[in-house]
């Protein structure tokens, strides 16, 4: 994230000394472990203090507002949220797509905050401004690595690779409801499937597999 793209602004005051670095961190604790169960309109200051044990004056020392503290939470975690790097020129490119979702979706589980995206998106143009502008170059990336593939005779000659680079986005996007709610463990390779399919004619995806089966 560049200078320029910084959420979360000048911190009141920063902390030296170790006893006061706890109560922030307690603070910066007590604020993940509510927006994830109560979400971000529902947390107060007020109750992240008292989550904290230490009392609202001590959290306004810290932090101007809750929307500060969760920034400090997202700032640097924005691009997690979004598609991972794809390598189409993979020997197998499903297996090798579908492993790179499953570490992607991860992620995004252990991180926790997905949900609370949405409630901001509408109300904070900031926000939403910085998340455009990391997902136009995450479909910057896409969109190189199609365009390198297409070079090499790979990809379907008749589709256009801006359009496509966009659908995977989405696809990638919201794989991970899929993957919450379906009981199959194949759901993974379900999606990278679907994918490669959209990217690679049958015979390409064949002859690849047949590389790969070669190269072991």
């Amino acid at each position: 994230m560049s200078d320029d793209e910084k959420l979360v602004g000048e911190f009141p005051f920063l902390p030296k000394q170790e006893r006061a670095q706890a109560k922030r961190n307690a603070l910066i604790e007590s604020g993940y472990a509510l927006f994830h169960k109560k979400g971000y309109e529902q947390t107060t200051a007020k109750e992240i203090a008292a989550h904290a044990g230490v009392a609202t004056g001590t959290f306004y020392r810290y932090f101007s507002d809750k929307r500060q503290l969760l920034m400090s939470l997202l700032e640097d975690k924005i691009e997690t949220f979004l598609p991972p790097e794809i390598s189409w020129l993979s020997s197998n490119p499903v297996d090798a797509l579908a492993s790179s979702l499953e570490i992607h979706y991860n992620r995004i589980h252990e991180f926790g905050l997905r949900h609370v995206l949405p409630e901001l998106l509408s109300k904070d143009s900031e926000l939403a401004a910085v998340l455009d502008n990391a997902r136009k170059r995450i479909h910057a990336r896409i969109f190189n690595g199609l365009k390198k593939a297409g070079e090499k005779g790979l990809t379907w000659d008749d589709l256009d690779l801006d359009t496509l680079s966009w659908a995977i986005m989405m696809i990638v996007e919201n794989g991970l409801d899929k993957t919450s709610q379906s009981e199959k463990p194949s759901a993974y390779q379900d999606i990278a499937k679907l994918i490669c399919r959209m990217v690679f004619p049958p015979r390409v995806l064949v002859q690849l597999s047949k590389n790969d089966a070669e190269a072991e």
